[in-house]
Parts: structure tokens; sequence; C-alpha cells
């Protein structure tokens, strides 16, 4: 599955980061999500910046058992693997603002 298309892409260049910094969650939309389908973790982008072919996102992380706001990158999400070896993939029909995501 390709992680980013061109629409994904097109959005998250008219939010770079810091872009969102101060806003309460419930103004903060999720621009993209990716999961493992093998474990527990889900990364929601709020914002990011596009460095050469890779881009560096902020957002926030749910690892199952933690929840933290933080730094990844495309290239990162990529070489990640889950419990069986599966790779990240991005939820295409996803929409919602982080309040939602992390009541």
């Amino acid at each position: 599955m390709k992680l980013l298309t061109k629409a994904n892409e097109a959005l998250l260049l008219k939010n770079p980061l810091y872009s969102t910094d101060g806003k309460p969650d419930a103004e903060r939309d999720i621009l993209v999500k990716f999961f493992t389908p093998d474990s527990s973790f889900t990364w929601y982008v709020l914002e990011a910046d596009k460095h050469g072919d890779d881009w560096e996102f902020f957002g926030w992380v749910d690892g199952g058992q933690f929840q933290e706001y933080g730094y990844f990158t495309l290239a990162q999400l990529q070489s990640v693997r889950g419990a069986y070896g599966l790779p990240v993939e991005r939820d295409r029909n996803f929409s919602a603002k982080l309040s939602e995501v992390k009541k």
C-alpha cells in the first residue's frame, strides 16, 4: 500500500509543523491515520514538513499501553513491521478531530 497519495501530500503541505500549536484538541484535524494491522500502534498525523523525499510528521501516537505526542518520519513508518511482519498501512476512510481519538 502506498502510504501517501498526492491528495494526502497536498493536505500535509497546507499544515506545516507548528501550524496547530496551541490549538485545542477539538480544533485539530487528523490529516492521516497510519496503523499496524498486526499490533496495537496507531499514528495520527496533525502536522508535517517535507524534507527531500521524506516527510517529518508531528502527531498523536497510540501504542496501546501508552499514548503521547511525538515526531516521526515516513521512512520510519515504512520500516516498521508488526508482530507478524505486516507493514504499516494508511486508513483510507478516516476523518476525525484529535479530541475524538483521545477519548
